[in-house]
């Protein structure tokens, strides 16, 4: 702590204290009998007793300094005899933490040596004070709930990278994330901790004991019989593990949660703690006591209407009380204890915060009788103060304590010149102020009184075997009902009350954009852009430091309390100027994107890096826009890069070695460490400790680019109705003149898009995870209950343990379930589901409105387009289980105009990205799985949908073709041979890990898509062969790999010594097998929507097709249904990890092709397609026997007789009460197919003339030789050299360039 009277080192305001008595009227001092009467009712003696007129000295303001002086000097000499060392402590008086030796690993420490965040496995530290007798306690301020002990040590313990406080012998230690306490040994100890709790630690060193506190309850004795004795001292201790963070308080502040009969380890600072309140009472003693001039008397004045009113005697009073009082206000603990409590009471008495005009009376008199230096620190005290009295508040049902400190901050805020002050220096700088938006969930409900405000909790309770709510309406019991029902009373109770804080953020952050401030200056706006860019800076440019990355779920509640404020403004200059949008229209205009006005950072943009597109786009640039680049510039360093060029040689040259070498990354505003300081300035490691100095500073932290305009500019900007020469500099042609809104309203709602893409999506999935508990313990109370209902009567064991099961299942429901409707009220209430809906819709006008420039939309972020992805994905699977996405307004018009971005952008030539490209392309491989976004994706124009279709089918190769196949097999779900289901016959039994993948859906085919394909196949003439056959090549590739992994997966099975097969080979295994039965999937849709391009022999390329089709499905089938054969026995082994190989995916994919093209066809397509189906080498008819379940003689005679394999058969599916696999109709059309190619190939093999080998191919021996190359001669089939020449145009055999092939004739001499 400071010592008394720091602030006496400064020169103080010189005011004119005395003042002439015989001139009383010309100052406008009142006489010396009132004013006598007036200071000594102001400044009463000690005791309180006021002597009589006649006894008491005059008071004048003359001898008022001696008086005063007197007065705060009386309890000094008392309080004085307590600054003696006391008796069981040792060390400074000031604690702190002890970075200089007291630490073992990696650790990131705050300025005030009372933050600390770990940065290592397992990093420890202790205090620089440390006791040996009576009772003593400090607090721990939880930040983040991760793995920590938290405790006592001794100077001999060492501490290591895996062993820390409470592992060694005399250390002890409380652990609330697992919920133990640790002395070598660990047991079961107290509650589960969680960001935003406070632990006391106690030690009796009388006694011998130890305890621990969480938010002042007491969890017990935690050890006892502690060691004691000569050289027995402990000092405060904490291990904790990688980016955990805490901060403590060993009584530089106030404890929290004091404790009767224990003492902070920092002394109060007493003699000042006095003085404060003796002054704070004659400040009070000011404003309740008014001076009658007219009457000559002195009267009580209502407090709440106080003000100066330019009275000189009350004026020349004040400065006398704020000489004394302004040094103590630039104390920690005073502000804390003394400044924020009075503040407090005086907002006690209820109403708006504008009913209480006293604390702008206040902030006005610090401004006018203090020193700038002093009203600056005082005011960042109080606001540190506020935020940590915020964020470290117990959830009370009607969080009162939380709107108490709200109501005080802004009542602060209010003020102007305190606001712009706490905006330009504290609030993003020093702060972290985004907490004051945050609304923490409660770990533990009783404590938050959740029990009494829904005592009646309810869960859904109809599931299907998958762990999803059933969508069939079943009858709701009269019970379930009534539970029902007062549940959802007891949630909007607490929505109500939730509500109320969420508006005292909103009037925040109202204060903090306010543009209309009286005083001169920056707008408090425009401070806070520029802020709220840096801040937005450190969260983007650091993805990879954990510390510094602003929490998700701050981010949440920042984001909404933002958008809330932003579209209250919004609508306000709408109503004043009626030509604007409204923010229902709202949008980010392109410019904005090129124009150099707002700073991006290095965050990529849709066509690469900006440098690059200011040199491929200059022209644009210059012919659309009218922005001239200058040469000079291209040279330069881009507007994207951060300047760290532009650090000083000498700042470098000052920083540690250490901090250069491992360090300087991490000089940086700390969002892990102390609750309210931003920045951990010391990096600590035990590794490096000599190369360092620990008590100076890292250095200067890294610059931060944000734009900057001047005053003028800033305010001119938004004065203006259009705007032209500002922000929206640069407007293309496509975009309309008309007015948006307020140009600083424009860079905030970029911001907001940008803050959404950081981490909020992450966030909203991360929390989804609670609503899975409830239906996970739901599922397990309903199968115990049946299990209960079943258990026979004599068996008492089993009814028991059930009965135990059901117990705790019923707990832990009701439990979640009260947390689950806290969650909801916060997270995904109907009202959070609305900003995020319009959040989707300015993305999509947004990205609508920059495709419109042509070449220029290649400048928008790429961002715009992620956030409009993930919101609606958040949308659609975050906030279902509450609200239904249907119930939005518009809700089937952003979908299709949603549908059209995705269709038209997927394979845009003006994005780059290859990260973006992957999303576009799986948002719309997921849109097309859903029958209401398929809807939208059919009801695009029609040009957009052939073009969409067009993309999906050009050539697989040099792309990424395994979602676009994905894309194509589920428009043609439902319509092929026997793919109607969900899920596979073999795992209808098992529980998927997610029943709402995209994949688990039901089958919902296009038949308008399927059309536009069919439409494009025909027509195009080159289009069909290049996209046939880079499905074919892939499938060849893909097939061969399972073929060649399963392999060695049977190789790795039958080896004698144990062994583990890699669980990514399996996962490949399976990807592999996978893709190949949607590439058949592929080949059966082209085969029945346009069968003439594989069997119209006068299109190019048609008997080619058809000949490697035939080849492929020959090989299939050929290794898949082997009697006892290599897939047999993987399949057998029911590996995890290869669930989803079995025969009937892709069997039934090759039966449906060739269904297609044997059965489905005219007479000639069916005869031409036998000829090449048993013209192949490879062809056997047993496997076609093999999908009917005709196994061979020989392979039933192998088998031993107590084999209880099923053999794979098409019967074995047919549709029942459960499934529909195989229909009759489709089952006939296999049998008449098997009779067909058992008589067509018994004719065959008998008209089939012997062929000598020399006449065979001498490629494939499989054909007759038929073509002959130009010019070299050489000879092969036409299947083999076509096949050939579609990659390479050089001959077989001599490599000679082949310039054309002719049919071949054996003479008839030979």
């Amino acid at each position: 702590m400071t010592s008394r009277g720091a602030g006496t080192a400064f020169s103080r305001r010189n005011y004119r204290l005395s003042t002439e008595s015989e001139k009383p009227k010309l100052t406008g001092i009142v006489n010396s009998k009132l004013l006598n009467d007036y200071l000594h009712r102001i400044f009463p003696s000690a005791d309180g007793i006021q002597p009589a007129t006649a006894y008491r000295k005059p008071l004048t303001f003359q001898n008022l300094q001696e008086h005063l002086d007197k007065l705060l000097a009386e309890d000094s000499g008392a309080e004085d005899s307590r600054d003696q060392v006391l008796e069981g402590r040792l060390g400074p008086s000031t604690v702190v933490l002890d970075h200089t030796s007291g630490f073992e690993g990696l650790l990131l420490v705050d300025d005030d040596l009372l933050g600390v965040i770990g940065h290592s496995n397992f990093g420890s530290i202790r205090a620089t004070t440390c006791v040996y007798k009576g009772k003593w306690i400090y607090e721990v301020l939880i930040s983040s709930q991760g793995l920590m002990q938290i405790g006592w040590c001794t100077l001999n313990c060492r501490f290591n990278q895996e062993e820390g406080v409470g592992d060694t012998l005399d250390s002890y230690a409380y652990d609330g994330n697992r919920v133990r306490k640790w002395n070598v040994t660990t047991t079961n100890y107290g509650k589960s901790w969680a960001a935003g709790d406070i632990v006391s630690c106690l030690i009796d060193l009388d006694e011998g004991t130890i305890a621990f506190c969480l938010n002042g309850v007491s969890l017990g004795t935690a050890f006892d019989n502690i060691t004691r004795g000569a050289g027995m001292a402990y000092f405060p201790a904490i291990s904790l593990s990688f980016k955990e963070s805490v901060a403590f308080n060993f009584g530089s502040r106030p404890l929290r949660y004091p404790v009767e009969g224990y003492r902070p380890l920092q002394d109060p600072p007493s003699v000042d703690l006095v003085k404060a309140h003796k002054l704070l009472g004659y400040l009070k003693n000011v404003i309740h006591i008014g001076i009658d001039v007219l009457e000559g008397k002195l009267v009580e004045k209502d407090t709440s209407t106080w003000q100066l009113q330019g009275e000189p005697t009350v004026l020349i009073t004040l400065t006398h009380i704020f000489n004394h009082f302004a040094p103590l206000m630039c104390k920690v603990y005073l502000v804390d204890d003394v400044l924020m409590h009075f503040l407090l009471s005086i907002l006690e008495r209820g109403g708006a915060v504008e009913a209480h005009p006293l604390i702008q009376q206040l902030l006005d008199l610090m401004w006018l009788l203090m020193e700038d230096y002093e009203v600056h620190e005082c005011l960042k005290q109080l606001l540190m103060s506020l935020l940590r009295a915020y964020r470290f508040s117990p959830i009370i049902p009607d969080l009162g304590l939380q709107i108490h400190y709200l109501r005080l901050t802004i009542a602060v805020l209010k003020h102007e010149k305190s606001r712009k002050y706490l905006l330009n220096n504290v609030l993003f700088d020093v702060l972290r102020s985004v907490v004051f938006f945050y609304i923490k969930s409660p770990l533990r409900v009783e404590e938050a009184g959740l029990q009494e405000l829904i005592p009646t909790t309810w869960w859904p309770n109809r599931f299907t075997k998958e762990g999803k709510e059933s969508k069939e309406v079943k009858e709701e019991s009269a019970e379930e009902r009534l539970r029902r029902r007062a549940y959802d009373r007891g949630c909007q109770r607490l929505k109500k009350r939730i509500e109320v804080v969420e508006e005292l953020q909103v009037q925040i952050l109202k204060l903090l954009l306010n543009n209309k401030d009286r005083g001169g200056g920056e707008a408090s706006r425009y401070i806070f852009l520029n802020k709220f860019r840096r801040f937005l800076q450190e969260n983007a440019s650091n993805r990879g430091n954990l510390t510094v990355l602003c929490p998700p779920e701050y981010m949440v509640c920042f984001l909404h309390r933002l958008i809330s404020t932003l579209r209250c403004y919004w609508d306000g200059h709408k109503a004043k100027a009626p030509a604007a949008l409204s923010s229902e229209e709202a949008y980010v205009p392109p410019q904005l994107f090129y124009n150099g006005k707002v700073d991006y950072f290095d965050l990529q943009r849709l066509g690469g890096l900006l440098s690059h597109l200011k040199k491929t786009l200059k022209d644009d640039l210059a012919l659309k826009a009218n922005i001239l680049i200058d040469p000079a510039e291209l040279q330069a360093v881009t507007m994207d890069d951060l300047d760290e060029d532009e650090e000083t040689a000498t700042s470098t040259a000052q920083r540690p070695v250490a901090a250069l070498a491992i360090g300087g990354a991490l000089a940086r505003p700390s969002w892990l460490s102390s609750p309210t300081l931003g920045r951990a300035n010391r990096f600590l490691s035990t590794a490096a400790v000599s190369l360092m100095n620990p008590r100076r500073p890292l250095g200067t932290l890294e610059k931060m680019k944000a734009r900057t305009l001047s005053v003028e500019q800033r305010t001119e900007d938004d004065k203006g109705s259009h705007g032209n020469e500002g922000l929206l500099l640069g407007r293309p042609p496509e975009e309309p003149e008309q007015s948006i809104t307020e140009n600083s309203l424009l860079e905030i709602l970029d911001g907001i898009v940008m803050m959404y893409n950081l981490s909020v999506h992450q966030q909203l999935g991360k929390m989804v995870g609670v609503s899975d508990d409830v239906n996970e313990y739901a599922l397990a109370l309903k199968d115990t209950e049946e299990k209960i209902s079943r258990c026979p009567k004599r068996r008492r064991d089993i009814y028991e343990e059930l009965v135990k099961s059901q117990k705790v299942f019923s707990e832990k429901l009701n439990h979640l379930s009260r947390r689950l409707a806290w969650i909801n009220v916060t997270i995904y209430s109907k009202e959070k589901m609305q900003d995020i809906y319009w959040l989707l819709r300015v993305c999509i006008r947004t990205i609508e409105h920059g495709d419109r420039t042509g070449s220029l939309f290649a400048f928008m972020p790429e961002f715009y387009l992620s956030v409009a992805m993930n919101s609606y994905s958040a949308l659609k699977n975050y906030f279902s289980p509450v609200h239904s996405m249907e119930e939005l307004p518009g809700y089937e018009e952003t979908l299709t105009h949603l549908a059209a971005i995705l269709a038209k952008h997927f394979a845009d030539s003006r994005i780059v990205g290859t990260d973006i490209r992957d999303s576009l392309m799986q948002a719309l491989a997921s849109y097309v799985c859903y029958p209401h976004s398929l809807r939208a994706v059919e009801r695009i124009p029609e040009e957009q949908r052939i073009s969409m279709m067009r993309n999906l089918l050009a050539p697989y190769e040099q792309r990424p073709w395994a979602q676009t196949n994905w894309i194509l097999v589920r428009l043609w779900r439902g319509c092929g041979f026997g793919y109607r289901y969900t899920r596979l016959p073999h795992l209808l039994k098992t529980k998927p890990e997610d029943a709402n993948l995209p994949s688990l859906q039901k089958p919902c085919p296009s038949t308008l898509l399927q059309q536009h394909m069919a439409n494009l196949l025909r027509s195009d003439c080159d289009m069909a062969p290049s996209f046939l056959n880079s499905v074919l090549n892939q499938l060849n590739w893909a097939f061969s790999e399972f073929i060649g992994m399963i392999q060695e997966i049977q190789q790795a099975a039958e080896r004698l010594e144990r062994n583990f097969v890699d669980s990514r080979q399996l996962k490949v295994c399976a990807t592999c097998f996978d893709l190949s039965v949607s590439l058949l999937r592929v080949l059966e849709m082209t085969v029945t929507l346009a069968p003439e391009i594989f069997l119209d022999w006068s299109r190019p390329s048609s008997e080619l097709l058809l000949r490697r089709l035939a080849q492929l499905l020959n090989q299939v089938l050929n290794r898949v249904t082997a009697e006892r054969n290599l897939f047999d026995r993987v399949v057998n082994l029911r590996l995890p990890g290869l669930e989803s190989v079995d025969h009937y995916p892709i069997l039934v994919a090759v039966t449906g092709i060739l269904v297609r093209l044997l059965m489905d066809t005219d007479f000639q397509g069916a005869k031409r397609a036998t000829a090449v189906l048993l013209a192949d080498p490879c062809f056997q008819l047993r496997s076609i026997q093999y999908l009917l379940g005709h196994a061979e003689p020989s392979a039933l005679a192998a088998m031993p007789p107590s084999a209880d394999k099923r053999h794979f058969s098409l019967h074995t599916s047919l549709p029942s009460a459960d499934t529909d696999y195989i229909s009759l109709e489709e089952l006939a059309k296999v049998e008449r197919m098997l009779s067909h190619l058992s008589e067509e190939s018994k004719q065959a093999a008998a008209s089939t003339l012997p062929t000598s080998e020399e006449d065979l191919c001498p490629i494939c021996y499989a054909h007759p030789i038929s073509a002959i190359f130009r010019p070299c001669s050489h000879k092969s089939c036409k299947a083999c050299i076509n096949q050939h020449l579609m990659n390479n145009k050089d001959c077989f055999f001599c490599k000679a360039t082949i310039t054309g092939v002719d049919d071949f004739i054996k003479p008839v001499s030979s």
